[in-house]
């Protein structure tokens, strides 16, 4: 009997207390003032944008961006935006960072997507067929050169740069969205002064050629080279040297008309003469 009136009172405590906090709750949410969420603006385009676009006053907007997690490099003014020009795609609504963009200053076109410190060189060579036109740009290359050297009368093949940029291939300064294959004769590279000087050199020395290699591939073995006798795997063939000449034998030392012999036998000496007979 005793068990059953304290399950009951157990029951009505756990009841009377459930409806208090349920009650309470409804009246301290009644009073709590929902606060705003931070904003910050960021400038955006209207619609999406091309690599190469310039923005334009009209083609931007600015777009909301919470507070809490801040871009770096975005813009917040639209002043420093306008005449500069987008390197890569940009969708609309997406905040722009200085990244996408060109130098400031620099203009449009490939010279903006110069580094400072490096430079643009456009070499020519009918091997890009040999990499069946999936040569675009931001490929990375290596450039080979075939020249005629004073050490050998063959050709001879070897590595000048590795692993270096494609800026642009022909006309085009950014890939196929498709990665349809286009083929070109000009490629732009993107290289040091003192890597240009090298490409410039052999350029005018021979014939170039460039070989795709993968963009995750940052090795740069030792470069060598190999010329024809290598390549069909003979050996090179000495050098033919001059005959060796003899000196010229002295002249024969005349004889002389007679010859005196000195004899000596103890304490006694003597001398001979005799007479020889020329020849």
């Amino acid at each position: 009997m005793n068990f059953r009136r304290m399950a009951m009172a157990m029951a009505i405590g756990l009841l009377i207390s459930g409806a208090c906090t349920w009650f309470l709750s409804r009246k301290i949410s009644a009073h709590v003032v929902e606060r705003p969420v931070a904003e910050l603006k960021y400038a955006a385009p209207v619609h999406a944008l091309k690599a190469g676009e310039t923005l334009r006053a009209d083609s931007l907007e600015f777009v909301s961006w919470p507070a809490a997690t801040p871009l770096a490099d975005a813009f917040v003014k639209p002043d420093s935006l306008i005449g500069r020009t987008a390197m890569y795609p940009l969708g609309k609504d997406q905040p722009i960072t200085e990244q996408y963009l060109t130098a400031a200053g620099s203009g449009p076109g490939l010279a903006g997507k110069i580094p400072d410190g490096m430079r643009a060189i456009a070499l020519r060579s009918d091997e890009v067929v040999g990499v069946a036109g999936f040569l675009q740009p931001d490929s990375r290359v290596d450039v080979l050169a075939t020249v005629h050297t004073n050490q050998s009368p063959d050709p001879t093949t070897f590595t000048v740069l590795q692993n270096v940029q494609v800026l642009a291939a022909g006309h085009q300064i950014e890939p196929d969205p498709e990665g349809k294959p286009t083929s070109v004769t000009v490629v732009t590279l993107l290289l040091s002064p003192a890597e240009t000087q090298r490409a410039v050199l052999a350029s005018l020395q021979g014939s170039i050629h460039f070989v795709l290699r993968s963009g995750s591939d940052k090795g740069t073995p030792s470069p060598t080279s190999v010329d024809l006798a290598e390549l069909v795997g003979g050996q090179a063939k000495p050098v033919a040297k001059p005959a060796r000449m003899s000196a010229p034998a002295p002249p024969a030392r005349p004889l002389p008309s007679e010859i005196t012999v000195e004899t000596i036998a103890g304490d006694k000496q003597s001398k001979d003469t005799f007479r020889i007979n020329q020849p």
